[in-house]
Parts: structure tokens; sequence; C-alpha cells
């Protein structure tokens, strides 16, 4: 184990879950919380620095989603904790365990950093999906957990997609892989 997980690592855990299997849904939950952690901060840098026409209703589009990510981040370091595990979340821990690169868009047009963030729910949401997956066959109550913050989580795309999306149901970022890439695509 890496030195930030020795201390995520469960010495006791809830009845009816052994130790090895929770040490797999606390390694998959910190995964999950440091995306989560990563999502809020991304979502209220887009909030600080989105200009252009319907700045205001992007503007005030992101401050529920980082609440309620807030709120999901907050349930998965919980649950972490049931388990017996440790919820690290100072900065250098969470940088130090982050797999993806930092969203790279500063201040730009709301469409341009619209078809950024659906890139990044893209990747939040995918391994959110797998996570669910992983925990449908180790960890019910966690599993459970995970299916009620995608549901909001892809109901946040939606709300993101449904300016990038053209009258034929069309993403105006469609194939894009890269932020830049995409925020290109949306601004044009």
């Amino acid at each position: 184990m890496t030195k930030s997980n020795q201390h995520k690592a469960a010495k006791f855990t809830v009845p009816g879950m052994d130790e090895t299997t929770a040490n797999r849904v606390i390694s998959t939950l910190d995964n999950r919380m440091v995306a989560l952690l990563d999502l809020a901060l991304t979502l209220k840098h887009v909030h600080w620095n989105v200009v252009g026409p319907n700045f205001i209703s992007v503007h005030e589009m992101l401050d529920p989603q980082v609440d309620a990510v807030r709120d999901m981040t907050d349930t998965i370091a919980e649950r972490i904790a049931t388990l017996g595990g440790t919820p690290l979340g100072t900065p250098q821990s969470i940088t130090d365990r982050r797999t993806w690169d930092d969203y790279s868009l500063g201040k730009a047009l709301v469409m341009e950093h619209l078809g950024a963030l659906d890139l990044v729910y893209n990747g939040v949401n995918s391994d959110h999906r797998k996570a669910v997956i992983e925990m449908g066959e180790l960890d019910p109550v966690s599993e459970d957990m995970l299916i009620g913050q995608l549901i909001d989580m892809e109901q946040f795309q939606w709300f993101i997609r449904a300016h990038l999306e053209s009258s034929d149901g069309d993403l105006v970022t469609a194939n894009n892989h890269t932020e830049s890439g995409a925020a290109k695509s949306a601004r044009s």
C-alpha cells in the first residue's frame, strides 16, 4: 500500500463484512471521493470564470451542483469511516491520488466551459457507474449510495448538454476527447 492508502485500511468494519472486502470497498469509495472533491472545485472554478451570453443562467445553475456534489463527497467520506477507513481530504492527499489532469480552462465563454464540463461529467459519471457495478458484488449499501449520486450527476450533465444539443439531438461536442477540443467545438 502507498503511504496514503495505509491510513485508509480498515482495522474493523461493519458487521457481516470482512476486512478484505471492506478495504476493497474503501479503496473504490476513496477514488470516488477524490473525483467528487475535484468535481466540486472544478464546478466552482467554472462558476467564477464563465463569461458571455447566458452568463447568469449558467453561473446560477452551477452553485446547486456544487452544493449537491459536496454533499455526495461528505456521504462517501462518512461511509468510508463507517467501514473502518479514514477518509483523507487534505489538498496534498487529494492531489497525490488524482489520476487525471487538472481542468484546463480559465476564464472562458459559457459554451466553452459547458463543452469542457460535458467531458468532465463523462469521466466522473462513467467511473461512478463502474464503481456501482463493483459495489454490486461487494456492498449493496455503498452500491445504493452511488446509484443515488449517479442519478443526480447524470441529471446535472443533462442540464449542461441541453445547452450543447442541436434541435436534431446532436451534441456539438461529440467526438471530442479533450476539454480544449470540446470547448472549441462548443464555441463554433
